[in-house]
């Protein structure tokens, strides 16, 4: 296993926010608070709006916080990344307990500040501080941040709704990220950074191509995944990069075109009941990603093979609403991915940005067989369709 460097930690607790830039506002907007169900609670106040050349508005749901900025200047964040990129995730923030520990351990590995770290006490007492790193993940920033009886989101926030302090309430069981996923065309100076810049250890890995499956057609597609994480938070990070032959044509190798470079690919939310958050979310209008029939139909032995034989769903159900299931010894997870937002609203500068519901029994992997299994039927079904 490739181990964390020696020395100490970043000191990180979890996940703090993440910061979307988009352009068309009011979509974004409808998509979390009618679709998804999250509350607004804060956005930026008058003072913050002219100084940053964005507005923005905090949606929550239990300890999820999502910002979305729009640019109304040239010179804001939002619209320089945008310049660059569709809609899409440019930084993503982390709670620490200690952020002079934190910026003392990053100086010493080489992390590259963005700025110098920002202090804020509140008018009602309460201290925000952070600072912000770069990234191998091209315009993705990083933030850390410690909040010392801070109330507010960030400096220049105003409340609203619940405020950022509640655990707002999703009818859908938000209420953590599982895990965040990126892509790249060459992931080891992205995994080189997580371990020698963040100190993080490998959690799990996989790589395979389906050109096993379809040599006689000339076809195939493939990747290398690679997860690292910070085991005293939990904290996950996979990456994601195409593999050979057929290099251009792995939906990896897509995801960086479509998003002029590396970036985020998705976000997972953890719910408990992912059956019926399907059904509710197909009924507002959410689409998923299709299953090929063959992946269910083959389910049965490889459930088998893996020894789980406590599935507590009805297969036929996960069937209908195309849902995924993997692990082993009795330990298993479903997932579900979310179409991307490009194909979703009909438009390319939505991004190819999308979410993954997922469910956990047990199992804390990030679904090897489902990998496979999912591009294997693909590639059957492919051959097929062929005369």
């Amino acid at each position: 296993m490739l181990r964390r460097m020696s020395g100490p930690g970043l000191g990180i607790v979890g996940y703090d926010s993440f910061h979307f830039a988009v352009e068309n506002f009011e979509r974004s907007k409808r998509f979390y608070t009618d679709v998804f169900d999250f509350k607004e609670i804060a956005r930026s106040g008058d003072e913050l709006c002219r100084k940053g050349g964005q507005q923005s508005v905090v949606f929550g749901a239990g300890d999820v916080r999502v910002c979305l900025s729009t640019p109304l200047t040239q010179s804001s964040k939002a619209s320089r990344y945008l310049r660059r990129h569709p809609a899409g995730v440019m930084s993503l923030s982390f709670r620490v307990a200690d952020l002079d520990k934190t910026i003392a351990v990053l100086e010493a590995r080489g992390g590259t500040f963005l700025s110098e770290p920002l202090e804020h006490v509140a008018d009602g007492g309460g201290t925000y501080r952070s600072v912000e790193i770069a990234t191998p993940l091209g315009d993705v920033a990083f933030r850390f941040v410690q909040r010392d009886g801070y109330r507010d989101f960030a400096p220049g926030f105003v409340d609203v709704g619940t405020g950022h302090m509640s655990q707002p309430e999703n009818r859908f069981g938000v209420t953590s990220i599982d895990h965040i996923t990126s892509n790249g065309l060459t992931m080891q100076p992205i995994i080189g950074w997580y371990r020698d810049v963040l100190g993080m250890e490998k959690f799990w890995d996989i790589s395979f191509h389906t050109q096993d499956v379809t040599k006689d057609l000339g076809m195939g597609s493939g990747l290398r995944s690679i997860v690292m994480w910070d085991p005293e938070s939990g904290v996950k990070f996979a990456t994601n990069e195409p593999l050979r032959p057929a290099f251009r044509d792995s939906q990896i190798a897509k995801f960086v075109d479509d998003n002029h470079g590396n970036g985020v690919q998705h976000i997972a939310f953890a719910v408990p009941q992912i059956i019926p958050t399907v059904e509710e979310l197909n009924r507002r209008g959410v689409e998923f990603l299709k299953t090929p029939l063959s992946y269910f139909r083959d389910l049965p032995k490889r459930l088998q093979s893996l020894g789980i034989t406590n599935v507590k769903e009805e297969l036929a159900e996960l069937e209908r609403l195309q849902i995924l299931l993997d692990g082993q010894n009795d330990k298993y997870m479903l997932q579900i991915f979310m179409r991307e937002a490009a194909g979703y609203y009909d438009d390319s500068r939505a991004g190819p940005f999308f979410y993954e519901i997922i469910q956990r029994a047990g199992d804390p992997g990030f679904g090897y067989g489902n990998f496979r299994a999912l591009f294997e039927s693909i590639e059957r079904a492919q051959k097929a369709t062929l005369p």
